[in-house]
Formats: C-alpha cells, structure tokens, sequence
C-alpha cells in the first residue's frame, strides 16, 4: 500500500516556521492502530488524515501517542494542501472532525479557520503546576487544557519546564500567556508532555481559550498573538460570540509517499 504524505509547515509564511504537520490524504479509513503508528512514525506534534465526506472531509488528528479532540495547525495544513496543491475548488472547506464541524475559508491575507470557543473557569492551581514550570502559579484557569497567565512576556519567554512533571497533570497540557510586546496583543507557549509533545511550536486550538480570555481583558475582538516557541508563529484572532476565526499563512515543506507491507 502507498499513500501520499506532505508535511507543511503551518501559521508560517516560509518553510522552517511555524509548527510542522503531516497531512496524509485517504480515500476511506485506515485501521486506528495504522494511522496511529504513522503518526509514530512522522514524530511530530501532529499528524492529520482526512478521507472525502459529503460535500467536504472528515479529518481526524495523531499525535505521536494518541488522537486529539482539535487542532489548529495541522487543520490549516489540511486546508491548505486541499486549495494550493490538490485542486480543491471552492472557496471554503468544510471538516468534520471530533469538535465538530470545522470550516476554512481563504482569503487574500492567508486562511481562515472558523473554531469553537474553548471555555475556562479559575482553578486553585494543582501543585504539580508551578512545580513543572518552575515559576509561582497566580492566575490559573481549567479546560481541555491549562492556562496560565503571567505578567510579562519575558517570563514566558524564558521558561524552562520540567516535563515529566507537567506530564502527570490531569489535562491534555498548558499554555502560558502574557500581555504581548513588540506589536502583538499577547504571547504564548504550549506543553503537552502527557500528550507526546514537549512543547507545541504554534497551537491553534490553544487559541480557543486565550482568544475569549485576552478579548475580555483588552475590551476589543481582533487581536494578533504570537506564540514564543524557538520556531515561533503569528496568529490572527477574533472573537464572533462562541466561536474564535484564527487566520494563518503555510508553506510546503516535504511530498512524499508512505510505503505500508499490506
């Protein structure tokens, strides 16, 4: 069995930015234990999958060690692999995944992706927080993930966590905000650890929680973020009711072919 592999490197305008993502291309399912052993393979924070459904796809998601509810950037890879380099054409996709469905549209500054909001509320932070990321733990918030949230983006930048540690929480991972500098409106970084992924080069759905969050507290919808990982990556952000359209470029990176003993 062959099947076709591109990896794009996702919310990036040029390749070795951004967070890179496999995107393999089906004409039906692949046994669960396959598509998670691809993912193995690839070792990166995500590989996608989508196979045609109706009049869009249905696309499911692999981090090296399990599937995940949603994700931003290898959702963007997709989308942009079906309208740059597959032919798709119309002007908008539409997803059905596990967080229902996902529509992206394209547009003269990039993609957009229209995403449920993530919902928060305060949380006393468990101990095991502030001990993997090594900093006092003030303002802490519980969802699918985490959310930490810090007084200057140079504390974000520097951090240093301790990832076995942040790999026993109860939560998929955590991201660590601040109000942004140099431009931007906030910044971020995102570890998943108990997920397979030590840090996240550029996570959309992460995005689901702070877009709701730093909309609130700045008083304004439209907000740019960039995410402070080594790779690093611009988000654009706005808040419409219950759903958050986050907008990005990509670049390809790789095509390739899967070679699988059938």
């Amino acid at each position: 069995m062959k099947l076709s592999l591109y990896q794009i490197d996702a919310f990036s305008d040029r390749v070795f930015g951004g967070n890179p993502a496999a995107i393999v291309p089906l004409a039906h399912w692949l046994d669960d234990a396959v598509m998670q052993a691809i993912a193995a393979e690839n070792n990166l924070a995500e590989t996608a999958f989508y196979v045609p459904e109706g009049d869009g796809f249905a696309l499911r998601w692999f981090t090296p060690t399990c599937e995940v509810d949603l994700c931003g950037h290898a959702t963007l890879a997709a989308a942009w692999l079906l309208f740059f380099e597959r032919g798709y054409q119309g002007e908008v996709v539409n997803f059905t995944t596990r967080s229902g469905v996902l529509a992206v549209s394209r547009h003269a500054d990039g993609l957009q992706m229209d995403f449920p909001v993530l919902s928060t509320e305060p949380c006393d932070p468990p101990d095991l927080l502030a001990r993997g990321l090594g900093i006092p733990v003030e303002e802490c918030y519980r969802g699918m993930d985490y959310m930490v949230v810090v007084a200057d983006a140079a504390v974000v930048a520097g951090l240093a966590p301790d990832f076995p540690v942040l790999a026993k929480l109860d939560r998929r991972g955590v991201v660590v905000t601040a109000p942004g500098e140099d431009g931007v409106d906030f910044v971020s970084r995102f570890f998943a650890p108990g997920a397979g992924i030590d840090e996240d080069p550029v996570t959309g759905s992460a995005h689901c929680m702070l877009t709701p969050y730093w909309a609130k507290h700045l008083g304004r919808t439209h907000l740019s973020a960039r995410q402070l990982s080594p790779r690093g990556g611009e988000i654009g952000c706005e808040l419409r009711g219950e759903r958050v359209v986050l907008a990005g470029r990509a670049a390809l990176y790789l095509r390739g072919e899967i070679h699988i003993d059938d």
